[in-house]
C-alpha cells in the first residue's frame, strides 16, 4: 500500500516524485540498509542516487533548478523514503528542510525590502550549492540543555566581526556529521553586556572545512545507526555574511509563527510505521524470502493481531495527512494542537505498530537478517527526539487547550 493510501488524490508532480522515491527505495535503499546500520555507516551511496535525481533539490525552488516542492509534498516523499531506510529518510530531512526553512518557509514571514533582497541573494547561494554541486547540508540542533525545545537560548553563539561571524560552542546528535558539506547552525548573537535572547537567534551555513570544526566521539546508538550523529565543536569559525540562511531575527519569528516547521521528523516514523505493517502482512502471507514459503495467514490469532495494526496504522496516516495539509503561516489554535497530537501519535504508533509486528511475525523477525528488527530499533526514539518529544507535545496540548494566549491564574 503506497504511504498515503491507494486512493488518496497526489497532483502529477507528486506522483511523479513518490514514484521516484518508490523506485529508489526499493531497488537501491532496502539492499544497503542491514549492512549500513549493521556497521553505524553513513549511506553516502543513497545520498548519490538522491543526488542523481535532483531529489536533493526536492524542496528548491523551480526558478533555482529544483523540484519545487511544498510542504505537504516533501512530507510524503520523505515518508516514502522511511519505508526503505529509516536512517536515510531521517538524515535527508535535515537536509531539505535546510532548504524548505531558507525558501518556502521564509517567503511568508515579515521582511524589510532589503532583507528581503539580501535573501534573495543568499538564497541563490545556497540553492546553487544544492542543485549544481550536489552539497549536502545538515542541520545540527540539539545541545543537550533546553534551548532544542525552545525554552532557552542556543548555547553556541555567534559574534558579528568585520564581514561576517565568528561561531563558538557545541552541538550532540549532529546527523550527517560525517557526510554534510555545511552545517546550518542554529546559534545566539552574543551582544556586547546584554544576556542571550532567543529572539536573537540566527541560522548559519558553516562549511564543514571550515577551520575550527571538529567532529568528534563515537557512534554506536540503540537504532538509526547510519544517521552518523556525532558531536560537533566550533572554535572561533568565521563563517562570511552571506552564509545566513535566514535574515535575523527571521528564525525566532519562523518558530513563533510557522509550527509545522518542527514536525518534518514525523515523516520518517510514518514510513517505518508502514513498513512494519508491510513486513508482517507479507510474512504472514509467506512472501519473505528466506522463511521459507508457509503461509501463517489462516489463524485467527494473526488476523486479530493484523486488525489492530491496520486501525492504528490508518488512525496515524489519517491524521499524518491531515496535519501536513494543515501546514502554513499563522495556523489557529486547533490547527497547532492537532500538529502536536499528530506528532504525538505518530512517534509512540510507530513503536507500537513494531511491537505488534514482531509479536505477531514471532521468533524469526528478531532475525538481524530480516529488516523488523531495524525498524524496531528505529522506531523507539522517535518519540525522544527534540524539539517535539513525546512529553513535550502532551505537555503544549494541555497547556494550550486550557489557556488561551496571554491567561494566568493570578
Amino acid at each position: 500500500m503506497p504511504i498515503c493510501g491507494d486512493d488518496f488524490p497526489l497532483t502529477p508532480k507528486q506522483a511523479e516524485l513518490m514514484a521516484i522515491a518508490r523506485r529508489l527505495g526499493s531497488e537501491k535503499f532496502v539492499p544497503r540498509a542491514a549492512e549500513l546500520d549493521r556497521e553505524a555507516k553513513f549511506p553516502f551511496a543513497n545520498y548519490a542516487d538522491l543526488r542523481d535525481a535532483n531529489l536533493l533539490g526536492l524542496c528548491v525552488p523551480e526558478s533555482h533548478g529544483g523540484r519545487g516542492a511544498d510542504y505537504a509534498t516533501y512530507a510524503m516523499v520523505s515518508a516514502e523514503i522511511g519505508r526503505y531506510c529509516g536512517a536515510t529518510a531521517l538524515t535527508f530531512n535535515m537536509h531539505v528542510c535546510t532548504t524548505l526553512w531558507s525558501g518556502l518557509l521564509s517567503e511568508d514571514l515579515e521582511m524589510s525590502a532589503e532583507q528581503r533582497a539580501e535573501h534573495r541573494l543568499r538564497q541563490a547561494i545556497h540553492f546553487d550549492r544544492v542543485v549544481k554541486d550536489g552539497a549536502i547540508y545538515a542541520q545540527p540542533f540539539s545541545e543537550g540543555g533546553a534551548a532544542a525545545a525552545g525554552a532557552a537560548p542556543f548555547g553556541t553563539t555567534a559574534v558579528k566581526v568585520d564581514g561576517g561571524w565568528q561561531v563558538s560552542g557545541k552541538k550532540i546528535f549532529a546527523s550527517l556529521s560525517d557526510a554534510a558539506d555545511y552545517f546550518g547552525v542554529l546559534c545566539t548573537e552574543k551582544k556586547t553586556d546584554a544576556q542571550l535572547s532567543r529572539r536573537d537567534t540566527l541560522y548559519l551555513a558553516v562549511p564543514r572545512n571550515a577551520k575550527g570544526v571538529r567532529v568528534e566521539g563515537p557512534w554506536d546508538p540503540l537504532g538509526m545507526r547510519a544517521t552518523v550523529s556525532r558531536t560537533l565543536i566550533f572554535e572561533d569559525v568565521f563563517v562570511p555574511d552571506d552564509a545566513a540562511l535566514m535574515p535575523q531575527g527571521l528564525y525566532f519569528q519562523a518558530a513563533s509563527r510557522w509550527p509545522h516547521m518542527f514536525m518534518t521528523l514525523a515523516p520518517t516514523y510514518m514510513g517505518i510505521a508502514q513498513a512494519a505493517y508491510d513486513f508482517t502482512v507479507a510474512y504472514l502471507r509467506g512472501e519473505i524470502a528466506g522463511t521459507g514459503p508457509v503461509k501463517r495467514r489462516q489463524f485467527a490469532t494473526k488476523q486479530i493481531a493484523v486488525a489492530e495494526m491496520f486501525v492504528k496504522l490508518e488512525q496515524t496516516r489519517n491524521m499524518f495527512l491531515r496535519a501536513i495539509s494543515d501546514a502554513k503561516v499563522d495556523t489557529s489554535k486547533s490547527t497547532r494542537l492537532r500538529a502536536y497530537a499528530t506528532q504525538y501519535t505518530i512517534m509512540e504508533n510507530a513503536q507500537d505498530i513494531a511491537r505488534l509486528a514482531i509479536r505477531t511475525c514471532g521468533g524469526q523477525s528478531m532475525l538481524k537478517s530480516l529488516p523488523l528488527e531495524r525498524l524496531y530499533r528505529d522506531a523507539r526514539c522517535g518519540s525522544l527526539m527534540l524539539p517535539w518529544t513525546a512529553e513535550l507535545c502532551m505537555d503544549r496540548i494541555g497547556r494550550e487547550a486550557l489557556y488561551e494566549a496571554g491567561e494566568t491564574d493570578d
